[in-house]
């Protein structure tokens, strides 16, 4: 069989590891920054959290049907061509919604370099000046001011027609001014550019940036308690037609895309195991993961890198982030054509379609089982505030988009680094020893993270990411494939990795982004870190309490069946192998 040409591994595994690293690039092209780019046009943190959390929901359940329906119809090479092909113009179709600011492109590239000015930090009142036409002879709504000058929300005075920031405010952000007008301090809801009042008309403008997040406070001016009530209501009801059009184009854009793109992983990677099991060379398989991050961690760098350099030069209309789009059709296009000779079996074994349900009765029917299955639903949950809005932290904070792509990167390279460990690890503190400490990291990151203080604090925390995702993984990996019965641990390492984590990560998305608009992001993290504590201790604690795993001591048995010369036995009683499996059985 091996001389066969369509059984050449060693060529399998060179295009099975260029095509992890292609999409590899192509990923981190855009999925670390996607947050951000929907922040650029103006969506709030509830809104930024639906999408991402149907973004997650749809690759939880989507991506297994379909590969559940390539491999029953053989059709998974058709699915993966398909798939790329798609995701070249899907990914374009988010860079056609406009942004809720139209005037966001010349404030993002004339500030100096090219950088993006600083949005105020989540859940500070925002201020500004705020411009009506005033009847002659109307009392004025600053009354307690002095003329030309206001005193509100922490705003110093200053001369007239502007406003002074707030002291909790990054160096830039700089609030415009309306020369003559009369002026007031404003808590706004930050998803659209302009405030529009009853028996008031006027703009609100800061920097030409549309602005993120909720105000969490709402410090207003006399008059102002009808903006504050306003503002939350345009949240909660959409009633403004720009954030309605951009929300809902941004929606089905986005659903349109990951619908394309979430059945490849799966697909890959099922038809790449199925193709060495029929070689007996599944061995060779575990370490491909290593070349995805190697990608991943070159396409964050290098296209944080070229956006920053060329995109105020190559775009001129839209918000920053476009170019991340193009780059990731390019990648797609490239590992599209290496799609052609990624390796597929020809092989049909014969396997039962109900596995995903064996799986879930399995989940069901062992306490360990389920118990680990809460824990990485939740570990889904504490990551996708991470990957949701870690980056709006930074920003707020001045970091460029090349400080973020490397503070990722060196996350999943202390995972690599971390790797030749993995055994020792999981020897020396056992498995539920491993998923603790994991859980304890992940814990602490949450808590480093609520406290950034400066854009480059975020750099030391992400060193831990070798625990608390790289060690986290492979514990939870191998008390998977240590409790799964025999032939169901792919299919149950699927699900935990599929429906719980994602599942996890779809409820943390949604559930998230309500929290920020109502408190803010270092609340969030603070909750996060609680939770994830207190869960720690319940798990450690129910652990105590399962019953013991019953072993089979097989080198004892062999000294007994050494020793035992005769051969006249009848039966099979004296059988060790026979007894062993008895005994599992039995206990």
């Amino acid at each position: 069989m091996s001389a066969n040409p369509q059984w050449d591994v060693s060529r399998a595994l060179g295009v099975a590891r260029l095509f992890h690293l292609v999409c590899g690039v192509r990923d981190a092209c855009v999925t670390p920054f996607l947050t951000l780019y929907l922040r650029q046009l103006g969506l709030a943190a509830p809104w930024v959290g639906i999408l991402m959390g149907t973004k997650h929901l749809i690759a939880a359940f989507w991506g297994p049907f379909c590969a559940f329906l390539a491999k029953s119809y053989q059709k998974r090479r058709v699915l993966l061509m398909g798939s790329l092909l798609g995701s070249v113009g899907a990914s374009l179709l988010l860079v056609l919604v406009p942004p809720l600011d139209k005037d966001l492109r010349s404030g993002s590239c004339n500030a100096s370099d090219g950088a993006t000015p600083t949005a105020p930090p989540p859940g500070a009142a925002l201020t500004g000046t705020f411009a009506w036409n005033q009847p002659p002879g109307a009392p004025s709504p600053a009354s307690k001011s002095s003329p030309g000058t206001v005193e509100a929300s922490g705003v110093g005075k200053g001369p007239a027609g502007s406003v002074h920031e707030p002291s909790g405010h990054p160096p830039g952000h700089a609030v415009g001014s309306v020369e003559g007008a009369r002026t007031t301090s404003l808590a706004v809801h930050p998803v659209t550019s302009g405030v529009k009042a009853p028996s008031r008309e006027g703009a609100f403008k800061v920097g030409g940036t549309a602005l993120p997040l909720l105000a969490g406070g709402t410090a207003l001016g006399s008059p102002a308690n009808w903006s504050a009530a306003e503002g939350h209501a345009r949240a909660l009801g959409l009633s403004s037609e720009g954030l309605r059009w951009t929300f809902f184009l941004s929606l089905g854009s986005m659903v349109f895309w990951e619908l394309l793109t979430a059945p490849l992983e799966q697909v890959a990677d099922d038809s790449l195991y199925e193709y060495l099991d029929c070689v007996d060379a599944t061995d060779r398989y575990r370490s491909l993961w290593i070349w995805k991050l190697l990608g991943m961690s070159t396409g964050a760098c290098g296209m944080a890198a070229l956006a920053g350099r060329l995109e105020c030069s190559l775009v001129t209309n839209g918000p920053r982030g476009v170019l991340h789009f193009y780059g990731y059709s390019l990648v797609s296009t490239l590992a599209l054509l290496v799609s052609i000779a990624f390796p597929v079996p020809t092989c049909r074994r014969r396997e039962p379609s109900y596995k995903t349900v064996k799986a879930l009765s399995l989940v069901a029917g062992d306490p360990r089982l389920t118990l680990l299955a809460l824990t990485v639903f939740l570990i889904g949950a504490a990551t996708s505030t991470v990957q949701n809005f870690l980056f709006w932290h930074m920003k707020d904070r001045g970091s460029s988009e090349l400080v973020m792509g490397f503070s990722v990167a060196l996350g999943w390279l202390g995972e690599i680094v971390v790797h030749p460990f993995r055994a020792t690890l999981l020897r020396k503190l056992t498995r539920v020893g491993t998923v603790g400490l994991g859980l304890g990291c992940l814990a602490g990151q949450l808590l480093y993270y609520a406290f950034l203080w400066n854009w480059w604090s975020v750099l030391p925390a992400q060193t831990l990411s070798a625990i608390s995702s790289g060690a986290l993984g492979w514990a939870v990996k191998a008390s998977v494939e240590h409790l799964a019965s025999p032939g169901m641990e792919r299919p149950l390492s699927a699900m935990f990795q599929g429906h719980f984590y994602g599942g996890g990560s779809s409820l943390g998305s949604f559930v998230g982004g309500f929290v920020v608009m109502s408190f803010s992001l270092a609340v969030l993290y603070q909750a996060c870190c609680v939770g994830l504590l207190l869960w720690l201790a319940l798990f450690l604690s129910v652990q105590r309490t399962l019953p013991q795993e019953q072993r089979i001591n097989y080198s004892k048995l062999l000294v007994v069946e050494a020793s035992d010369t005769s051969d006249s036995e009848q039966g099979t009683e004296r059988d060790w192998l026979v007894k062993a499996m008895r005994e599992e059985h039995s206990g």
